[in-house]
């Protein structure tokens, strides 16, 4: 019977997640299958992968085969790292427990990549915070510098267009100018003439 390690889709629509599973080939995809191997979950960033690394290599040793995508995944959690030190095992390459070192060596390299990854992550994203914060900031203050323009009081220009209208309105009217500059002339002429008469 072809065994074949893949995966089984679960979840909801746009946010699936996976098991790992080792299955007949000829089995449906999300069908029977003959171990959990595990889980993958792409919705987290980095992804969340749970792995039986020990029954996995076991798998791979009495031949099964992973598709391309369950390929990926063994070799990211160190299983067919594993699998191939085991060869060498079986070989008489090495011992186990030099493969055992080479692999432990491996696999703390390996946890530094990730943990240096989600370092670079967690600060990608404090920076984006720190800048949409001060997108914030510079539009909070022009939203308040405008706030500020509609409530100040009248410009200067409009100031002294009100004090202009303010003293046309105080002044007298024209006419009433003339009429009491011509009246000492009147008054004046009237004097003249009251003279005149006297003297005749």
């Amino acid at each position: 019977m072809p065994v074949r390690i893949r995966l089984q889709r679960h979840g909801k629509k746009g946010k699936p997640f996976y098991w790992i599973v080792a299955a007949d080939a000829r089995a449906k995809r999300d069908g029977r299958f003959l171990q959990k191997l595990g889980i993958y979950n792409p919705n987290t960033n980095p992804a969340t992968i749970e792995l039986d690394v020990d029954q996995s290599v076991e798998w791979l040793n009495n031949g099964a085969q992973p598709s391309e995508t369950a390929r990926r995944i063994l070799s990211y959690k160190g299983v067919m790292m594993k699998h191939h030190l085991l060869g060498g095992v079986r070989k008489g390459a090495f011992s186990e427990e030099e493969a055992e070192k080479k692999f432990q060596a491996w696999l703390t390299d390996k946890e530094q990549k990730i943990l240096a990854k989600s370092k670079d992550l967690e600060k990608a994203k404090e920076e984006a915070r720190a800048k949409a914060l001060e997108a914030e900031k510079e539009a909070n203050e022009k939203r308040a510098a405008a706030a500020a323009e509609a409530e100040l009081p009248e410009t200067p220009e409009g100031e002294a267009a009100t004090e202009e209208v303010e003293a046309v309105a105080k002044a007298p009217a024209p006419e009433a100018e003339v009429a009491e500059a011509e009246a000492p002339e009147a008054v004046e002429e009237a004097k003249a003439e009251a003279a005149e008469s006297e003297e005749e």
